[in-house]
């Protein structure tokens, strides 16, 4: 792992790092908690368009994911998925949450054999990044991750979604990819220079396949899984009918819940913090389900993990 320079502003105890296991260097944000041992690694994987700043927003001292869970005792790694960052150089038009799978399971397993994980890693991911965390836990045994919490990813789009889906290169308006603009704190969008990154072409061809290769990923699924919707969200459909059939062919323990007063982008607005509580709440739930809930509890991770 190295450690680069980073041109953007970070929260108190940020650090940049890059995983330069598996072929694929990936850039990213690591923080790691300060006089006391990590309980757990928080793996987090940004959305479409997006880099791992959004998971340490800068707008409001609430907004970052990264401040708060080291603050609560756990390391938070935050990646820029291939395609994004460091990696793009080599994977200019990215790669298919396949493959993106096999490559950030490679950094993982790098960062694993570098690092205190405590009780494990923990996937948490938003938007397309929640296509590829649900990739990447479809072919995981049960007792190689903690748990799944993922926003902002649904199995059916809504009709305007839909259409760009289906005839993608046009315009995404900002009401698709944020809600109304009030939901955000001031600052956010001037801020957004760190955040936003250019999504690379291969990431829009497997848009339309994705309702079908939901049910098969889910079907696979060996671990508890979260999913959150915000109210305002405008990819994905979230009413009754549509989370029966999002939960239909999950067989492991599954929650499902409605953020208030969020836009898509749950994690740069101002219900961010209640959303994170809510996803380290469930890691909570997940290390007690497993037994490594003790401070003392300790993972030692296989070689062949993820």
């Amino acid at each position: 792992m190295t450690v680069p320079t980073h041109p953007h502003p970070v929260s108190a105890g940020v650090r940049p790092v890059t995983l330069a296991h598996g072929g694929v260097p990936l850039s990213g944000l690591l923080i790691e908690p300060r006089d006391v041992r990590t309980r757990a690694v928080v793996v987090c994987l940004h959305g479409g368009g997006m880099s791992a700043a959004y998971f340490d927003g800068q707008a409001h001292p609430d907004v970052s994911l990264l401040a708060l869970g080291a603050r609560l005792g756990y390391t938070v790694l935050a990646l820029d998925r291939p395609g994004y960052g460091a990696s793009a150089a080599a994977v200019p038009y990215g790669q298919t949450p396949a493959e993106q799978s096999v490559t950030l399971r490679a950094a993982l397993r790098g960062f694993a054999a570098g690092h205190d994980v405590g009780a494990g890693l923990f996937l948490l991911a938003h938007s397309y990044g929640g296509k590829v965390a649900l990739t990447m836990a479809a072919g995981t045994a049960e007792d190689e991750l903690i748990g799944l919490d993922v926003s902002g990813c649904g199995k059916r789009y809504v009709t305007e979604a839909a259409r760009y889906v289906a005839a993608p290169g046009g315009r995404v308006g900002h009401r698709l990819n944020w809600g109304p603009l009030h939901l955000y704190p001031p600052g956010t969008f001037r801020a957004s220079a760190a955040v936003v990154a250019p999504m690379p072409a291969r990431e829009r061809l497997d848009w339309s396949s994705w309702p079908d290769r939901y049910g098969r990923l889910a079907s696979r699924l060996r671990l508890p899984v979260r999913l959150t919707f915000a109210e305002h969200e405008a990819w994905w459909r979230h009413d009754d009918a549509a989370v029966a059939d999002l939960t239909g062919s999950l067989a492991v323990p599954h929650t499902v819940d409605r953020l208030p007063g969020a836009g898509h982008n749950i994690s740069l607005g101002w219900s961010a913090r209640t959303y994170h509580l809510r996803a380290l709440a469930f890691l909570e739930e997940c290390l007690a389900r497993s037994g490594t809930a003790s401070p003392t509890a300790r993972r030692t991770l296989p070689t062949a993990v993820l």
